[in-house]
């Protein structure tokens, strides 16, 4: 059997293919799957995505309809994925749930910890033989105060670290981690956290619940020198309101590795025709904030326990067992 891999980095495809080695053949295709490219799926049993790809129900349609009757994602969110049609069209749908949480736990202080020390302005004056100081002032960690919404195993990671440097800890979420508790973190309402943080870093899903969790009211209700990372996904934050703050002078610095509109974006080379996005184009010209492109997963074991996980989702697929991972059937 071969199957069809969509948005398949460089650095992923001899990992791909050496995971299936022996097992399967895999064709590796660097677009991503949307409507225009689910065509291209027709007799493919068994299709994997990226976290980006568009499986709405056009897609969805498009696929069942080619005789695809199975998809693996590689990535542990699934907002992307209609369910309830891949279930009304009898598609199986896996994801990975789990890999290496230190790959976005350290990614996210990375981000943290440049903005604050204004590394991207830093490194950029020294290729100018630029050699000042000025504007570079940053400050400690330790004895700040951290707020770290989602405290799942990524959100563990990060206060790991951040009680590694010697801050206060406070978190949020629908049920507390005892792992957490023992490091020492208090769990607070949102509203205290966004007053008395220091440093916010976002772990939790994108759910309805959580869409745009940091909106207006939340962004006025932080520190004007707070610094806010987001790791996780781009529609936690009301990225119109951000940008309003950011043109009022607020904020230390803002690490940015996911954005609300990243879809068409995020992992393409955009930079010979430029974009149509005024919103993100406004983001990064702030010299207070960095903007990644969705990378903190992607670290070598991150990556290569996400194919692992995504060759046992068609190995259980073809043996018709069941595992956490399946998303459709449901039961």
């Amino acid at each position: 059997m071969e199957i069809l891999a969509f948005g398949v980095q460089s650095d992923e495809k001899p990992l791909i293919e050496k995971a299936f080695e022996g097992l399967h053949d895999v064709r590796c295709l660097d677009v991503f799957l949307n409507r225009d490219t689910a065509p291209i799926a027709a007799g493919y049993e068994i299709v994997s995505t990226s976290v980006n790809a568009d499986l709405g129900s056009q897609v969805l349609q498009t696929l069942a309809a080619g005789g695809t009757q199975m998809i693996a994602q590689r990535s542990t969110g699934f907002n992307n994925i209609d369910l309830e049609v891949a279930e009304r069209l009898a598609l199986r749908v896996a994801r990975v749930s789990y890999y290496s949480p230190y790959s976005v736990a350290e990614f996210a202080w990375t981000l943290a910890m440049a903005v604050n020390r204004r590394i991207i302005r830093a490194a950029s004056r020294t290729r100018d033989f630029d050699f000042r100081l000025d504007g570079l002032l940053g400050r400690d960690m330790r004895g700040r105060t951290v707020g770290v919404l989602g405290t799942g195993k990524i959100g563990e990671a990060f206060t790991r670290i951040a009680h590694g440097f010697g801050m206060n800890l406070l978190g949020w979420d629908v049920a507390e981690n005892p792992a957490c508790v023992e490091l020492g973190m208090e769990y607070v309402d949102k509203e205290r956290l966004f007053a008395e943080a220091d440093l916010i870093s976002l772990h939790v899903p994108l759910l309805p619940s959580t869409h745009h969790i940091i909106d207006e009211a939340a962004l006025k209700a932080m520190k004007d020198d707070a610094i806010l990372v987001n790791s996780s996904r781009g529609g936690l934050i009301d990225t119109a309101a951000l940008v309003t703050e950011l043109r009022a002078g607020r904020f230390l610095g803002v690490g940015l590795d996911v954005y609300e509109a990243e879809a068409g974006l995020f992992f393409l080379d955009k930079s010979l025709e430029g974009i149509d996005d005024d919103t993100l184009a406004r983001l990064v010209t702030f010299p207070n904030v960095v903007v990644t492109s969705h990378q903190a997963y992607y670290t070598e074991d991150a990556v290569g326990q996400i194919i692992d996980a995504t060759v046992r989702n068609v190995t259980d697929y073809l043996a018709r067992r069941r595992s956490e991972n399946v998303l459709v059937p449901r039961t």
